[in-house]
């Protein structure tokens, strides 16, 4: 098991291997596809984002309405390859990492070599657990995107799984 508090540096982010277990604290961003959609408008046009890119790793999640008391609803990854399209611009403009469920796309995979991300696999249907490690939530950006709205989250000690590493390594090609 690998403790990581973000942000990562990239020696961190180059040390992680596809299979690694890792518990990732610190903060993420959830973003979805029409989040990723105008994060790489705004970048493509100039424009300053809402949120840093650099180091950020984004969560492909949109999280259910939270229960009163609660600090955010259940909280499961989306599937990944959704964001193939925008994926590239944000690590190209300094994002470290990403998590999600499923596969990537190879231009991920070679944006991820050519910048040294790593994408992170959260297990599906798992979002009243994965809950259960965000202490804080706040909506940052595009609120009236509901649940694709960017939230930044604290977290600590989510337990996810090295999908591809930095060197393209993808646990879907070498678990077959």
């Amino acid at each position: 098991m690998i403790e990581i508090t973000l942000p990562m540096d990239k020696d961190t982010v180059r040390s992680l291997r596809a299979g690694d277990v890792v518990r990732l604290s610190g903060i993420i961003y959830t973003a979805r596809d029409a989040a990723h959609k105008r994060l790489c408008d705004m970048i493509k046009n100039g424009e300053p984002t809402p949120i840093s890119i650099k180091n950020a790793v984004l969560y492909y999640c949109g999280p259910c309405p939270e229960k009163p008391g609660d600090v955010i609803g259940s909280c499961g990854p989306t599937t990944s390859y959704r964001m193939d399209a925008y994926a590239p611009v944000l690590y190209d403009n300094g994002a470290d990492g990403a998590i999600g469920k499923g596969v990537i796309g190879k231009n991920v995979k070679e944006a991820m070599k050519k910048n040294g991300g790593v994408y992170f696999i959260a297990t599906g249907g798992a979002g009243a657990l994965l809950k259960s490690h965000v202490k804080a939530c706040e909506t940052v950006a595009f609120g009236e995107l509901g649940a694709e709205a960017v939230r930044k989250l604290y977290v600590e000690n989510m337990p996810l799984i090295v999908g591809v590493d930095s060197e393209g390594t993808d646990i879907y090609d070498i678990s077959r």
